[in-house]
């Protein structure tokens, strides 16, 4: 990326917190990156969390949400709390790309959008996001970027296996993609079959090593 480019919006996907409520080595990693970009664009951290395992709690006993930590971590480090937005509806990638346009970039007006991504998890995250920014496109439309950093501070064994998923979970969006043509029929989708966001279907739970990616 170009270090003269302007941005409306830098986004940030969570990667999941310690059991303390830390922000991991490979979503600093992220964090840092922005850090290094910013030229006063809004910040937007997302995720409230993940289905695969419970939110921390803080000391008071309240959930912490991965977006706020990620969005404290960026104001502990100089940027305005004016300048950092949260989402805290989505518990996937899926949700990511989805809450992060209604909530924030469409009624905002954003246009020129910068996603910063871990290596492991930067293809999916592309697909998704390219995806649902092309449906139902504003007048002024979307310019999308994308910027990945590498994978630091996981282990090998678990780095595989989270590989190895992304790869099936990117096969499986592209098969969903091809019934969603609009943001109506992905709300549908999102609300009625999506095991993270529909009453009537449980989410699924990942295990063993990877776990420790989310």
């Amino acid at each position: 990326m170009s270090e003269q480019k302007r941005y409306d919006a830098i986004i940030i996907p969570g990667g999941g917190l310690t059991n303390k409520g830390n922000v991991p080595p490979w979503v600093i990693a992220r964090l840092d990156c922005a850090l290094n970009l910013y030229r006063g664009e809004t910040i937007i951290t997302l995720s409230a969390g993940t289905v695969h395992k419970a939110n921390p709690l803080d000391d008071n006993g309240f959930q912490i949400f991965e977006s706020v930590a990620l969005a404290r971590y960026l104001i502990q480090r100089g940027i305005s709390e004016h300048k950092v937005l949260t989402e805290t509806c989505s518990y996937d990638t899926i949700g990511n790309a989805y809450f992060c346009r209604v909530i924030h970039v469409d009624p905002a007006r954003f246009h020129r959008l910068l996603v910063i991504n871990s290596e492991f998890h930067m293809v999916r995250t592309e697909a998704i996001f390219r995806f649902v920014f092309t449906l139902d496109i504003p007048p002024n439309g979307y310019e999308l970027d994308f910027e990945s950093v590498p994978n630091i501070g996981i282990d090998d064994h678990s780095l595989a296996e989270r590989v190895t998923r992304e790869a099936q979970s990117l096969e499986n969006w592209h098969e969903i993609e091809k019934n969603i043509q609009s943001m109506q029929s992905f709300h549908t989708w999102l609300f009625n079959e999506h095991g993270a966001y529909a009453m009537a279907v449980p989410p699924e739970r990942v295990s063993g090593k990877t776990l420790n990616t989310y």
